[in-house]
């Protein structure tokens, strides 16, 4: 059974259908990306999924249980990183667990003994401004962690990454999920990005949005280093870039 599973969903604002009929899984330990074009409807989709936003039609189940319309079951990361400027990165990353009742002393505790396995020892005691990109993003995503262990939405979460620096997350956040065996979906409107870090690819086309193929990829994680370059890569993005395009006729994909 699928640790994660979205049924029927369908969702409409003002009289417009945003998204229609939506059905996924998600495998515990999996990584699971939802690629399209802007607008397609996939945050509003990450919000039902999150209990944020609740459907017109269809539910949304964890580990069996209805969740739908029940916000703190998911943890969600946005685009930015939002952490916030005036806290030491540990209070930071230890912000849900005292949200959930944690005192400081615990809560700081609990956080920091991921730091090494997360890359960031050394920073427990710095501010946002003083770490690089890469590393807020590796701060955001231990604090999205601790909110929930189980299951992640990842928003765009390496757009804002120049091309080497979020070449080396990559590497580091397969790592990572290979070590801590988070299951995450997670929006990209990446090709490339999509098929190096997915265990499967959910393409998301239209208007309203509908889930219209889903690609499997083959290829073991992590990756080897020079994937990319492979004729199996190239085929891959080649699949998905006709399926798209034909869809989306007129619509820049990357």
């Amino acid at each position: 059974m699928a640790l994660l599973q979205v049924k029927g969903v369908s969702k409409s604002f003002d009289k417009e259908e945003i998204i229609r009929q939506i059905s996924l899984e998600l495998k515990e330990g999996e990584i699971v990306s939802l690629l399209g074009v802007s607008g397609g409807g996939k945050t509003t989709l990450f919000n039902i999924i999150a209990g944020l936003s609740e459907p017109d039609e269809g539910e949304v189940y964890l580990d069996g249980e209805n969740i739908t319309g029940r916000p703190g079951k998911i943890s969600y990361m946005l685009q930015k990183d939002l952490l916030l400027p005036y806290r030491t990165i540990v209070d930071n990353v230890a912000l849900p667990l005292m949200i959930r009742g944690k005192n400081k002393k615990e809560a700081r505790k609990k956080a920091s003994s991921y730091f090494n396995e997360f890359g960031l020892e050394g920073t427990e005691r710095k501010y946002p401004a003083q770490l690089s990109g890469g590393m807020k993003q590796r701060a955001a995503l231990l604090r999205t962690y601790l909110f929930s262990e189980k299951v992640a939405l990842l928003d765009e979460p390496f757009s804002a990454l120049d091309m080497l620096t979020k070449g080396a997350v990559h590497e580091w956040y397969l790592d990572v999920m290979e070590k801590i065996k988070l299951s995450t979906i997670f929006i990209t409107h990446d090709i490339d990005e999509a098929i190096l870090l997915s265990d499967r690819i959910y393409l998301l086309t239209g208007k309203p949005g509908t889930l219209t193929k889903e690609i499997a990829i083959k290829e073991a994680r992590p990756r080897r280093k020079d994937f990319n370059l492979s004729e199996e890569f190239l085929a891959y993005k080649r699949e998905i870039m006709g399926h798209l395009e034909g869809e989306n006729s007129g619509l820049a994909i990357k």
